[in-house]
């Protein structure tokens, strides 16, 4: 079962932020009126007979009613978690790869990081746009929610634009009528890698040369508010081929760094694919 982390984080910076407000302005004041009216304060000064108080000066400062475990602790994770989920919902999120889908540009254990205000701001949990800041670019890297159940992260490369008409044919794409460019990398059995340029971005992808025929194959028409997502592992990819466009509701943010790679708990962390997302 997959956690929902955004919605957890939501619910516990309200709850400590209510509890802590709502001491703050209703609790707190009666607390401290009735710790006064039953002596709290002159026991607490410590006086010992000669005029002097035992307790030091800054602790005579802070005497006073002791404070509710649950207020205390909402107090102190209160900015916490506001600063998360601050950072978290409008900012920058870190994902790591769980599949080989986006091979060879991303590698399974890929800590990334996204982008996301690069697409608008959106509401934590229902991603709703508050703020329109851009839209997703063509041969963008983009992290959305699966169409499907509308809740497991999912990262693909953006090939189709609202209008776009997308043609899959014999695996050789194709957009608005003209074949994408690609060109001959190298051939690493079964595979085959290809250099492809969509749009600006000039990026790797991989062809399994044991299916004559590529998987998916047909052709679409990308409705308004929608994006065309496909796998740079081409014959090992299940993307929009398969089961649709993304609406633009779904979209998280724009992947623009690996940060370190760590594929298993049984092996050590590495930090050499350090670097951009092309």
């Amino acid at each position: 079962m997959d956690i929902n982390f955004p919605l957890i984080l939501v619910v516990l910076t309200f709850a400590t932020g209510i509890i802590w407000l709502g001491d703050r302005l209703f609790l707190r004041p009666r607390r401290e009126a009735a710790w006064q009216e039953s002596g709290g304060a002159v026991a607490a000064s410590g006086s010992d007979g000669s005029g002097s108080s035992a307790v030091p000066a800054d602790e005579e400062e802070q005497a006073g009613p002791p404070e509710p475990y649950l207020v205390e602790l909402s107090r102190s994770f209160f900015p916490v978690l506001a600063i998360v989920l601050v950072l978290r919902s409008f900012l920058v999120e870190p994902f790591q790869i769980p599949s080989g889908s986006m091979l060879p540009t991303l590698e399974v254990g890929d800590f990334i990081l996204v982008n996301k205000y690069a697409y608008g701001l959106r509401l934590p949990v229902a991603g709703t746009k508050i703020v329109d800041i851009g839209d997703p670019e063509r041969g963008d890297i983009m992290v959305f929610r699966y169409p499907v159940d509308g809740e497991t992260n999912y990262i693909k490369r953006v090939v189709g634009l609202p209008g776009d008409r997308i043609r899959y044919r014999n695996k050789t794409l194709y957009v608005n009528g003209e074949e994408v460019p690609t060109r001959f990398v190298a051939r690493l059995p079964p595979l085959v890698m290809l250099e492809e340029q969509l749009g600006d971005v000039e990026h790797m992808i991989y062809r399994d040369t044991r299916n004559r025929s590529g998987a998916g194959e047909n052709e679409w028409v990308v409705p308004d508010g929608h994006y065309f997502m496909m796998g740079d592992n081409r014959d090992n990819s299940k993307d929009s081929r398969f089961w649709g466009m993304v609406p633009d509701e779904m979209v998280v943010g724009k992947a623009f760094l690996i940060w370190m790679q760590w594929p298993s708990l049984t092996s050590l962390p590495s930090f050499d694919r350090v670097g951009p997302i092309d």
